[in-house]
């Protein structure tokens, strides 16, 4: 069961997914940041970096080791993730699609999560925000919040779909419509997290936790 610390403060990690550290895809997460403070939220930025991230060689390491076979950033943020109270993944649009670094980052630490038996992340609210120039931006959102629905994690939404458009951090301040739907994302979430917190305080349980069943297609 989860259980809070009296007057322990709410967190929220977002994660800059674009190997520019205050690009286009910081400045839209800098946004939900400032309404989540506003909102009584803490926050915290987490970049990956721009070091070559290797995709899940789906080696299994990880249910024993209870966090990635390589030491990289993905292993930086597993060992800080339990400590957060919701996430905000940020991804530019890379050929239409999310960037190839923040794609392979999320892959690994929700597998590695997954097969230790983590739960760093269950019931803890999630959102995608996306970033382009032009195009791309719905699918690379739906690919995002795949992961969120696999993990268990509430989707937080905004007014419109969570993305931003501009070639340069000065071109998406000037997005207002992205901007705002940034704004209103840190405040649905916020709002989602108070009432977590609440119903915790109150002494609601999560949900129970089933053994989980694996169906294949093909069968022998």
């Amino acid at each position: 069961m989860f259980k809070r610390r009296r007057n322990e403060v709410l967190k929220v990690l977002l994660i800059n997914g674009s190997p520019h550290k205050e690009g286009c895809t910081y400045t839209a997460l800098c946004e939900v940041s400032e309404a989540l403070n506003q909102n009584g939220i803490d926050t915290d930025i987490f970049w990956i970096g721009k070091k070559p991230l290797s995709g899940c060689i789906a080696c299994k390491s990880c249910a024993k080791k209870k966090q990635c076979v390589f030491q990289d950033a993905v292993n930086e943020f597993l060992d800080i993730a339990g400590d957060y109270d919701g996430f905000v993944f940020g991804t530019p649009v890379h050929w239409g699609a999310a960037g190839g670094a923040i794609t392979s980052f999320m892959d690994r630490a929700f597998y590695a999560d997954l097969c230790g038996d983590g739960n760093r992340f269950l019931l803890k609210p999630a959102a995608a925000v996306v970033s382009a120039r032009r195009a791309g931006t719905t699918a690379t959102w739906d690919q995002i919040n795949k992961y969120f629905a696999l993990m268990q994690m509430p989707i937080i939404s905004s007014r419109y779909w969570n993305i931003v458009h501009g070639a340069k951090p000065e071109e998406v301040k000037k997005d207002l419509e992205g901007m705002q739907t940034m704004r209103i994302l840190g405040k649905n979430m916020a709002f989602f997290l108070h009432c977590k917190d609440l119903a915790i305080k109150a002494g609601l349980a999560l949900p129970e936790q089933e053994q989980v069943t694996f169906t294949n297609f093909i069968r022998e």
